[in-house]
């Protein structure tokens, strides 16, 4: 079984020894956002939405818990839960998408020094990660700070709640900025720069070593058998990553969900950059990955369809499909900036926003629907385009998640960054590659490259259009020129929050 406990809904699926797809169940929960730029969520969801979702996979399989040999998790990266001396949760989760520790990002830089921070985390502060929150907490809520006495990550909560074990797996540690990611174990220098102590933090293991099984009251809560051994997993974009078999230099995979994420493999520790692209351990030993972040990718096709749904509640995302295709490549020169909530890479901008550039008379929907699909694309190039200029090979392609499903939009990435694009016969997302390290632990298979081996093949190609790739090459330089002219408004007064 592979949970992905994600940041709309908890998702769980079933695998056989070969690898096929058995059954699926979801359990969805809600997200608040108190402030502008804020995003919480109750751990309590997240666990009803577990259970909800390994109720209804083990239902559609007709399976009883103890048919489950291994359990993977993964989920939401960053999101930080703080619990007390007694393990109860002292406030809601922070996000990964939240965007309030801009302070705290310079006070670690200052702290700790960039130079320490890139040879041990290899890696900027960002709003999104784990420690600036732990920062924020203490600077904004010292009453609560001073409760603190675990960390945990979305997904490791979950374990310890399955478990009673406080675990942890490297590519969900790296994201925390307290991890030294060569050495992939918790770094001493940030952890003192800071005034962290070391025993909030829990055991960090590799993604396919056994961290606990379940216990009894796990059992009880998740309706699960007691003893089944939980795996590392892995953070959801590393964890997709393996259930799209990306594990070897030269592979890069496209996530389309709440966010795009460009991911690629590598060897060895990739170098301390200081840019927006993230350096991570990967859900393999003694590998790593470059990746880059956008934060509204699917998220801003969410936005058009749901806005849409105002004026027609059976507008879809087919629809919204069909009316982009029926729009020129280029939009008749209309851009759209995916930034609607704040943006991550290239820019690390939580104030930059959303905006359409060159509306005119001749605009209509259709235009406006192939612009949004087409800025997301060109802010996949950015990552992609930037990984490169940092030696990062990106020979083999392939795309993931529940954007890789629209036909045109893989066809208008592939024409954005002239290269063909490939998807897998099974598109099961972070969960797949949750199932497939269960499977490894379990001794279904000797390791994660025999996994994917044995268990995943390509179901197609889209190749570039010439036509298309011509047209979005001068497109993309105007793109390009956009927000430069706008960060002055975006971090005026009275912008948009």
């Amino acid at each position: 079984m592979g949970i992905d406990v994600g940041t709309t809904s908890a998702r769980a699926i079933l695998i056989n020894k070969e690898g096929k797809f058995i059954a699926e169940g979801a359990g969805e929960y809600p997200m608040s956002a108190p402030q502008p730029a804020w995003a919480e969520q109750d751990p309590a969801d997240w666990a009803r939405g577990v259970r909800r979702a390994i109720h209804e996979a083990l239902r559609r399989a007709a399976a009883k818990p103890d048919r489950i040999i291994g359990i993977g998790l993964t989920g939401q990266m960053h999101s930080s839960v703080f619990l007390d001396k007694s393990n109860n949760v002292i406030r809601p989760a922070i996000l990964w998408c939240d965007g309030r520790t801009g302070a705290e990002c310079e006070e670690i830089e200052r702290r700790v020094s960039k130079k320490t921070l890139l040879e041990e985390a290899r890696n900027i502060a960002l709003p999104g990660f784990t420690a600036p929150k732990i920062l924020w907490l203490k600077n904004h809520e010292p009453a609560a700070y001073r409760r603190v006495s675990r960390v945990l990550v979305t997904k490791d909560y979950i374990r310890f709640l399955m478990t009673g074990v406080f675990a942890t797996e490297v590519s969900d540690a790296s994201g925390m900025l307290l991890l030294n990611v060569a050495r992939r174990e918790w770094s001493d220098a940030i952890l003192n720069a800071l005034d962290i102590p070391r025993e909030w933090l829990p055991m960090v293991f590799e993604s396919p070593e056994i961290t606990g099984r379940v216990s009894r009251e796990g059992a009880r809560l998740f309706g699960l058998a007691e003893g089944a051994p939980v795996v590392g997993g892995g953070g959801d974009q590393a964890a997709g990553a393996v259930g799209n078999g990306i594990i070897r230099a030269g592979d890069c995979t496209i996530s389309l969900g709440t966010s795009g994420v460009v991911f690629a493999p590598a060897s060895k520790p990739p170098p301390a950059t200081g840019t927006t692209i993230h350096a991570f351990c990967h859900a393999l030993p003694r590998m790593w990955h470059t990746m880059g972040v956008m934060l509204s990718a699917g998220g801003s096709v969410q936005w058009f369809r749901n806005t849409m749904r105002g004026l027609n509640p059976k507008f879809s995302y087919r629809k919204m499909d069909e009316i982009a295709a029926s729009a020129p490549p280029g939009a008749n020169g209309l851009i759209f900036l995916p930034y609607l909530t704040g943006e991550r890479t290239p820019y690390n901008d939580p104030d930059a926003r959303g905006v359409f550039a060159g509306l005119s008379l001749t605009h209509d929907i259709s235009h406006m629907a192939r612009a949004i699909l087409e800025g997301v694309a060109f802010g996949i190039r950015d990552s992609a385009d930037m990984m490169r200029q940092l030696g990062v090979p990106i020979s083999r392609i392939y795309v993931s998640g529940g954007g890789g499903q629209s036909d045109l939009w893989r066809s208008i990435i592939a024409s954005v960054l002239a290269r063909p694009i490939r998807r897998l016969e099974i598109d099961q997302g972070p969960a797949m590659g949750a199932a497939l390290l269960a499977g490894v632990g379990a001794g279904v298979w000797k390791d994660v490259a025999h996994a994917t081996k044995n268990t995943l093949r390509v179901k197609d190609e889209i190749r570039p259009l010439k036509d298309w790739s011509k047209a979005y090459a001068d497109h993309y330089r105007r793109y390009r020129a956009l927000y430069p002219a706008l960060k002055d408004y975006f971090k005026s007064p009275g912008h948009p929050a």
